[in-house]
């Protein structure tokens, strides 16, 4: 099988990785790419949301499966665009990608089959008055602002006071987010700590593809602006046998089961990013799509082949599929330009990377890098995925930062506690 993976970051080098060594795959095309997913096939230049430039391709090199990797073109519509012309693709229906495209669409899709979230009103039009006095009658900070569109994981604020909620519904209104925050979706605070459960599906069964934690926010202890995220670790210590039992009974199931009444079977990756309150999980969000950076941690511990389960998915024969994984821990952290996620600068050489090529435990993958003049220069705001491999997450948090030490470029910033916050639930 001839195979295409659109994307360019870190995800999509992860999945190219496991894609490539696949006992299935014959070629693998991956659109656009990046430096490091060119050691795992063939990069070229297309563009994911040019839907007609990816037929053409897929016609000329007798594509047997497309795997959407980001959000932005199933949300466009891809998935139905491609199968409608006769065309095998990975990745949910264009109102199936609504769980990530709408928030207003989850919550509204939650609340009618009873999946636990937390409570919410939605604002639309000019709504800045509003949803002030919305706030102001109920006085409960952190109150969370989020944009309903896409908007690349920094589409949420979480006021703490009166002062910080007037800069955020501006910033909404006026900034950076305006085109995602079209709709206002406000929600309760839900207390506690976030984990991630990945599930695929294939419109009637889900099999889990693992768990994780990512670290959203900028600066250590979860300070700062939220970004698109500065690493990750698998699995979750949150979401042991009992409880992943728990959350697949209550949340995803019913997902499954839901989008399959309404019309619109959920076939793909269904990322459930979940706060683990006092009353139980509760879905914090949805993504139509692998995590990013946490497809980085999960698929390096999967020992069963990756294409035949993206395979099995898109033809609705997962049931009894044996999903296998190692029983490593992963940690990545990642290493971003300075000043990300508000402002940066690009086009700095990298320096360090072949000295890690020879280390084991490490492992490392592009997310904003460019060749220039065969100098490996950084290309965007979330530069590279450093992964540590351990037999605890205590050693697999070690491999990772060792691992990076040799790793410099101008401005080259991380966080220095990616899963510590995990150390606190293991023995």
């Amino acid at each position: 099988m001839k195979v295409l993976l659109l994307g360019n970051g870190g995800r999509e080098h992860a999945l190219a990785w496991a894609l490539s060594q696949s006992p299935l795959c014959d070629t693998l095309y991956i659109a656009p790419g990046n430096p490091g997913s060119h050691a795992c096939g063939v990069n070229v230049a297309l563009d994911a949301l040019d839907f007609e430039q990816v037929l053409e391709f897929i016609g000329d090199k007798d594509i047997g499966l497309t795997v959407v990797g980001p959000e932005q073109p199933l949300v466009a519509g891809i998935t139905d665009f491609l199968e409608a012309k006769g065309h095998a693709v990975f990745g949910p229906s264009t109102i199936a990608s609504q769980l990530e495209g709408s928030k207003q669409f989850a919550k509204d899709f939650m609340a009618r089959h009873n999946i636990p979230t937390a409570a919410y009103k939605v604002f639309s039009g000019d709504y800045y008055a509003e949803a002030l006095a919305y706030v102001d009658a109920h006085n409960q900070y952190p109150v969370v602002l989020k944009a309903d569109g896409l908007a690349g994981g920094k589409g949420v604020l979480i006021p703490e006071n009166r002062e910080e909620l007037l800069a955020g519904l501006e910033e909404l209104r006026t900034g950076s987010l305006q085109d995602a925050a079209q709709t206002l979706v406000i929600e309760e605070f839900m207390p506690g700590e976030e984990a991630s459960v990945f599930a695929l599906c294939d419109g009637e069964h889900f099999e889990i593809m693992g768990t994780a934690q990512d670290h959203k926010r900028q600066l250590d202890g979860d300070k700062g602006p939220n970004t698109g995220g500065m690493g990750a670790y698998s699995p979750s210590p949150l979401l042991a046998e009992d409880m992943l039992n728990s959350v697949s009974e209550t949340i995803i199931a019913p997902t499954i089961a839901g989008m399959a009444a309404e019309g619109n079977p959920y076939k793909g990756f269904l990322y459930v990013g979940l706060m683990m309150t006092s009353a139980g999980p509760k879905v914090v969000e949805y993504n139509c799509r692998f995590g990013d950076p946490e497809c980085q941690v999960v698929i390096p511990r999967l020992r069963s082949d990756l294409l035949t389960h993206l395979v099995q998915s898109t033809r609705g024969e997962l049931l009894g599929e044996d999903i296998v994984f190692d029983q490593q821990y992963r940690t990545t952290v990642v290493l971003v330009s300075g000043g990300y996620p508000v402002s940066y600068d690009k086009g700095f050489p990298i320096f360090g990377l072949d000295e890690l090529e020879k280390v084991e435990a490490v492992q490392v993958f592009h997310a904003g890098t460019k060749d220039q003049d065969g100098q490996l220069c950084t290309a965007g705001g979330r530069v590279l995925n450093v992964v540590g491999t351990g037999s605890t997450l205590q050693e697999s948090i070690s491999m990772a930062y060792k691992g990076l030490e040799s790793i410099s470029f101008e401005g080259m910033f991380y966080r220095k506690d990616i899963g510590a916050k995990g150390l606190n639930h293991v023995s």
